[in-house]
């Protein structure tokens, strides 16, 4: 595409609706939230999460465009003019939320995605390639433990999903995902096979505080943390907890607190991998007076290296056998989720910094501490991500924000990005799904 589509006579000749973006921001944020506590609560496959599925359609239908939602329960939302088989541009993110998150985290990059999509409609452009908005289904797995569930679907990483998944609270997902208009008998069918998306992007706050540090208005991102999630049962017994000798007992609890503290101890003092948190704990019964029988915990575990990755798994593995050993308690350790680390495309970076050079931007690359349903897509298509500053460097809590006008740049980037990608026969080129060593 010729840069005069991007530009004549120094002026922008294509642009969102600014107005439109942060109406749509300020209006889904209403969906889950907490008054009391300024948070929002959308799960994935909840009914919060739901209302929010519904009001993006509604929106999308309004622009004219035709919104609809795979087996998986990803709503995908394609142009009037869409022809099947032709390769589209792929731009989203997420709706769900953890539980008392904040209004900016994956519904930024859904909303910008389909402000973009619905630019490019009322422009009259005819794309090489479909521009394709997505909202990717419980990317948090806040509810349903099972994250990146709708983008792995659409990559086609089945085998890698559970056959029958249940919530925290054993409830299967097929329910609940039929009524997101889901059908779990059908995932195939929310397959995109490698070479229909030229390319993805994703539009993200940085939920860190490099930006806001350096005073770049746009980030880059070279590269995607990976994430492994360690489901851990400690199974003692339960007892009378005046009745009980402090010898002799077999307590879950103070075992899971030495795993919480191995797993502190694993990534602070030895260094072994960039962040491990326990962030759930689960104790049964759960009463005051009983000495906890069994507690499931949580293990998140994060690098940018899969060697680092394996590495400190392998350590966490064998202190949980010394912890065993020294207290008594059964441990049993199942991997719910791995995702690994993935390099972005070198193409899109370059075509990323040539929209915001576009519009006087100073920007810089960086990684991403936190996951995406990016990493995933890279299985089958060349991924590029957009980060813009987060307000104090936080995320996942109610005061996450970034200010108007960074919303908005990072709208306009992912514009400008989108028609360099869109409207060329040139793909991106790969080396978007290597691991980074």
């Amino acid at each position: 595409m010729s840069d005069q589509v991007l530009e004549r006579d120094g002026q922008l000749t294509l642009d969102i609706d600014p107005d439109r973006l942060l109406r749509r921001i300020t209006e889904l944020a209403r969906i889950g939230a907490d008054q009391a506590t300024g948070g929002i609560t959308r799960e994935g496959f909840s009914a919060a999460d739901r209302q929010a599925r519904t009001y993006l359609m509604q929106q999308a239908r309004a622009a004219g465009l035709l919104p609809s939602v795979d087996a998986a329960g990803n709503i995908v939302i394609r142009t009037a003019a869409a022809e099947s088989g032709d390769q589209v541009l792929m731009m989203g993110s997420h709706l769900d939320t953890v539980v008392n998150g904040g209004r900016l985290d994956g519904a930024y990059g859904v909303l910008a995605a389909l402000e973009v999509v619905q630019t490019f409609t009322e422009s009259g452009l005819k794309p090489v390639h479909e521009p394709v908005a997505v909202a990717f289904a419980n990317e948090e797995g806040a509810l349903f433990p099972q994250p990146f569930w709708g983008s792995m679907a659409i990559a086609g990483r089945l085998a890698s999903l559970p056959k029958d998944p249940r919530d925290h609270h054993g409830r299967p997902l097929s329910e609940a995902l039929r009524q997101a208009g889901g059908d779990l008998d059908a995932l195939g069918s929310a397959c995109w096979p490698p070479g229909s998306i030229t390319a993805y992007l994703e539009l993200h706050i940085e939920q860190g505080p490099v930006l806001e540090r350096s005073g770049s208005r746009i980030g880059v991102v070279e590269a995607i943390t990976g994430r492994t999630v360690l489901t851990v049962e400690v199974r003692g017994t339960a007892g009378h907890s005046g009745t009980s000798p402090m010898e002799g007992r077999h307590d879950a609890m103070t075992t899971a607190a030495r795993i919480v503290l191995a797993a502190e101890h694993l990534a602070r003092d030895r260094r072994l991998c960039r962040v491990m948190t326990v962030g759930r704990v689960d104790p049964y019964p759960n009463t005051p007076n009983t000495i906890a029988g069994t507690v499931r915990l949580t293990v998140d575990l994060r690098d940018t290296s899969v060697w680092r990755m394996a590495g400190a798994e392998e350590a966490l593995r064998r202190m949980l056998q010394t912890i065993e050993a020294a207290t008594g308690t059964e441990i049993e350790v199942v991997a719910e989720t791995r995702s690994d680390p993935v390099s972005t495309s070198p193409g899109l970076c370059a075509a990323i910094e040539a929209g915001a050079d576009g519009l006087g931007l100073p920007h810089e690359r960086l990684p991403s501490g936190a996951g995406h349903d990016a990493q995933v897509v890279a299985d089958i298509a060349p991924v590029g991500m957009i980060f813009v500053p987060s307000l104090g460097g936080i995320s996942h809590v109610p005061q996450e924000d970034t200010a108007p006008e960074d919303l908005l740049a990072g709208a306009r980037v992912l514009l400008r990005t989108a028609l360099r990608v869109a409207c060329t026969d040139h793909t991106p080129p790969a080396g978007h799904s290597r691991p980074v060593d």
